[in-house]
């Protein structure tokens, strides 16, 4: 495991609230000089800890108003093309697998109900493979920013 200092913490725990924020702001903000700063993150970038830099679009503006989880059992034997069948429908944001009651978890996103309704019943539940679904509709999300820390002894970030 490669080993990262506080001030890599401070700047990716800043950078995380604020991914569009200038050098010279943020090494104020840090208290550190512009060229150290622009160097920690290109270094934090060739190591792969920052992945990339991106938007959050605010997708209410858009018309996306529902957000739902949808939990899926699937026959083993089809999982491959069943994967491929469900990363072609739009509305599906993230497939994951998962351990216990399911084997997929899916986020998907959808105008309206009715919308999500086409998408999990017609969309989805006819994939060659899917046995079972089950929805679970977003009603209300409270996010929490990530804050990084040193690694001490203990698992804990």
């Amino acid at each position: 495991m490669q080993r990262f200092d506080e001030l890599d913490m401070k700047i990716l725990s800043e950078l995380t609230k604020d991914a569009s924020i200038s050098i010279p702001q943020l090494s104020k903000k840090l208290n550190i000089n512009s060229s150290v700063l622009y160097s920690r993150i290109k270094r934090l970038v060739k190591r792969d800890l920052i992945k990339k830099f991106t938007v959050i679009i605010n997708e209410t503006q858009l018309g996306i108003n529902i957000k739902a989880t949808v939990g899926i059992n699937r026959d083993p034997k089809l999982k491959e093309p069943l994967h491929t069948e469900l990363l072609k429908i739009p509305e599906v944001r993230s497939l994951i697998e998962v351990t216990g009651r399911f084997d997929i978890i899916l986020t998907v996103y959808a105008r309206t109900l009715e919308e999500l309704h086409k998408v999990v019943i017609e969309r989805i539940g006819k994939i060659e493979g899917i046995q079972t679904t089950e929805t679970f509709v977003e009603m209300q999300r409270t996010d929490k920013e990530p804050i990084y820390m040193i690694q001490s002894n203990t698992n804990a970030f």
